[in-house]
């Protein structure tokens, strides 16, 4: 579940960003169902260097201070959200590769021309790195 505010302004976010990637943390409560709330969102910046408009990367000393400073809010990290350049809306072979955080929500936002188009949002599962897999899920805006 996720508030129309954020859900704009993490696809705002992309558009604040194209031809690049952009990045951020959602924060927010993991609920009983296997569902999550997210109650905000935390843009980071994509410190990707060598090809920023199809990759992204957060400073892991960002996500320590987000993590931090959400805990002291009573807020785990219960996602991660990117966009895709005039791509689709789909994760990547990369974007698997790169998630490590089992249970979690990715969010990836198409950005088309510079317009956001699709929101997609895929729960990663598995056990370890061998059986890991994105799930398609539903975006609750409310």
């Amino acid at each position: 579940m996720l508030s129309k505010s954020d859900y704009f302004a993490l696809r705002q976010h992309g558009e604040d960003t194209y031809p690049h990637e952009c990045c951020g943390v959602l924060l927010g409560q993991f609920n009983g169902d296997g569902s999550k709330t997210v109650s905000r969102i935390a843009r980071c910046g994509n410190t990707r260097a060598d090809s920023p408009h199809n990759r992204y990367h957060i400073d892991p000393k960002e996500l320590i201070r987000i993590q931090r400073e959400g805990r002291e809010r009573g807020e785990d990290i219960v996602g991660f959200y990117h966009s895709h350049p005039d791509h689709p809306a789909q994760w990547s072979p990369t974007d698997l590769a790169e998630a490590h955080w089992f249970g979690c929500s990715y969010v990836i936002t198409s950005v088309e021309k510079g317009n956001a188009a699709l929101t997609n949002s895929f729960d990663l599962t598995g056990t370890d790195e061998a059986n890991k897999k994105f799930t398609a899920e539903e975006i609750e805006v409310v």
